[in-house]
């Protein structure tokens, strides 16, 4: 019944939307009438996507609890789990602060300092919430795309902090608990029920947190849409700007949000004629290097190893931003 009600919705939306423009009396050929539009239209769009995928990941991750997730990780040799971790990183729909406990859980158990990090970069910036989106408003070539250049930043990534040693960096009570812990074998005894029970507590917990920042994503989305002169944002992310990418990377890093929230916003930039690469780089600064997640970080890093994970991760994204910006 769920299901019905959620497909029903979703092949409604542009009818709802245009049932809002119309109820206020707007135009679609005024600037304000265009941005109502895109709010109406891309809220619930943006909400119905999250809560579908994200009970579903509650369900899947029902097969993966954090020790099992733990003990595929622990003693792989470096590159097999870079690749797994950031692999695992797509099926988990974390923003960058959400994924910190688990980073931390991972180092807890002895899992290799660079295979964390390239599960901590993979989760926010290459979650199926990201590819979804990116798939329903740019195609399959971008959202493909998106999804080697975002799983290769992330094991690059993770390859040089583990080259470079820095285990030294991390706080002492985590090297402690590294020291002394190994991971723990899971319970495969849950029931169907539980396991649905566990995905609507997901949606309570990852939509509970991140709605807020979803409709304020789109909201500032709607803003760029309808307002912001084509002609200024083509200045400033246009793909002649060499300095764009850099740029919107820079202006992403205090920002927080997940790529839900940011998704819209996007979009609307697209929209104005921004270049593609320098948006998703703006995008992936945004989901992957997030202020407050360099806060919390910091209870289990010291400055030099963040500062290290903030430059690599950086350079990453502004190679992506180039590379978009030329093939795209």
């Amino acid at each position: 019944m769920a299901t019905l009600v959620w497909l029903a919705a979703y092949s409604h939306l542009t009818d709802f939307a245009d049932m809002i423009v119309a109820g206020l009396q707007l135009s679609r050929d005024t600037r304000l009438g265009e941005a109502v539009h895109f709010f109406s239209y891309d809220t619930p769009k943006v909400l119905l996507l999250l809560v579908g995928i994200v009970f579903v990941m509650g369900i899947v991750q029902t097969f993966f609890a954090p020790e099992r997730t733990r003990a595929l990780l622990s003693g792989r040799r470096l590159g097999i789990g870079n690749v797994l971790a950031a692999t695992l990183g797509i099926v988990t729909p974390f923003c960058s602060c959400s994924a910190v406990p688990l980073f931390i859980g991972f180092l807890s158990a002895g899992v290799p300092l660079g295979v964390t990090f390239s599960f901590l970069i993979s989760a926010p910036m290459v979650s199926e919430v990201a590819l979804v989106l990116l798939f329903g408003m740019f195609g399959w070539q971008v959202a493909a795309l998106y999804l080697t250049m975002g799983l290769l930043v992330a094991i690059v990534s993770g390859l040089v902090i583990g080259r470079l040693g820095m285990e030294r960096y991390l706080e002492e009570w985590v090297q402690q608990m590294q020291a002394g812990k190994g991971a723990a074998h899971p319970d495969d005894s849950m029931h169907w029920n539980e396991r649905f029970a566990a995905g609507r507590d997901h949606v309570r917990q990852i939509v509970g947190k991140v709605w807020l920042y979803v409709l304020l994503g789109i909201a500032l989305g709607a803003v760029i849409h309808g307002y912001v002169p084509e002609d200024f944002m083509a200045s400033f992310m246009g793909r002649d700007a060499w300095w764009a990418v850099p740029a919107a990377v820079l202006l992403g890093v205090p920002m927080y949000s997940n790529a839900a929230g940011i998704i819209p916003v996007v979009q609307a930039l697209i929209g104005k004629g921004a270049a593609l690469g320098t948006v998703l780089a703006f995008m992936m600064a945004v989901i992957a290097l997030s202020a407050p997640e360099m806060i919390i970080l910091r209870k289990a890093l010291k400055p030099p190893l963040i500062a290290t994970f903030a430059g690599v991760v950086a350079t990453g994204i502004l190679v992506v931003g180039y590379v978009f910006n030329m093939l795209f």
